[in-house]
Parts: C-alpha cells; sequence; structure tokens
C-alpha cells in the first residue's frame, strides 16, 4: 500500500485573542506527526501545507487597507494566489515527495520569516 496524505492548516502564531485558535492548530501538527509514523510502514506519507495570505473573495472582503498592511508584511511583496498552494499540495502528493512525511511546508511568501515589520526595513548600511 502507499499513498499520500495532505493537511491544510495553519502555523497557528500566537494572536492576542486566538488562544484557541493556536491549540486547535498545535493539536492538528500533533496529529500530523503521530499519523506519519504510524502510517509510513504502510508507505504512506502525511504531510501539511501552511499557506499564508492567499487572496481570494473572503480576504478582499476585508478591506483595502487590510490587504494593504498584509501585502507590506510579505518579503516577496505580494499576497499569494490559490495557484501557489496548490502548486505545493501537487508537490507533496508527488512522487518526488515520496521521501518526505511529517513536515510542513509554509507556503506565505516570508511572511513569517523577520522577528517583525523592522526587518523588512531598507538596510541603512551597504553590506
Amino acid at each position: 500500500m502507499a499513498g499520500r496524505i495532505c493537511q491544510w492548516t495553519d502555523n497557528g502564531f500566537g494572536r492576542k485573542g486566538w488562544s484557541h485558535y493556536g491549540a486547535s492548530k498545535a493539536g492538528q501538527l500533533g496529529f500530523l506527526r503521530g499519523t506519519a509514523l504510524e502510517l509510513a510502514p504502510l508507505g504512506i506519507t502525511d504531510d501539511a501545507v501552511l499557506p499564508g495570505n492567499v487572496r481570494t473573495e473572503g480576504l478582499d472582503a476585508l478591506g483595502e487597507e487590510y490587504l494593504r498592511r498584509m501585502t507590506a508584511s510579505i518579503p516577496l511583496g505580494r499576497l499569494g494566489e490559490p495557484a501557489d498552494i496548490a502548486h505545493a499540495v501537487g508537490f507533496l502528493a508527488s512522487d518526488e515527495a515520496a521521501f518526505i512525511t511529517g513536515q510542513t511546508l509554509t507556503v506565505d511568501g516570508g511572511q513569517t520569516v523577520p522577528e517583525s515589520l523592522d526587518a523588512l526595513a531598507p538596510a541603512t548600511d551597504a553590506l
């Protein structure tokens, strides 16, 4: 038997007033790691894609100011597109990912890389 499971979740970073959400995402990631271990002997991989802000009708409904602030917080300078996430899922479901299991793939344009928005400011000194 062989196969692929690709979960969809979030990194669950702490957000004031959202501790219940973060706890649920931590539980999902723990479940991912457990099932990856249990299913590996059967040739089944279990991984997860953690999408960042993706341009959808739901995100658009939050307004232009929200979209501007979110875009400014992404090092690649743009919101994600549904196709960006689909490509990640497609990779994890492919034969090329056969040796990957129990892992998460964050697809967020680098949004979770900087420790603060100050890290995105232009450098003042030449390297």
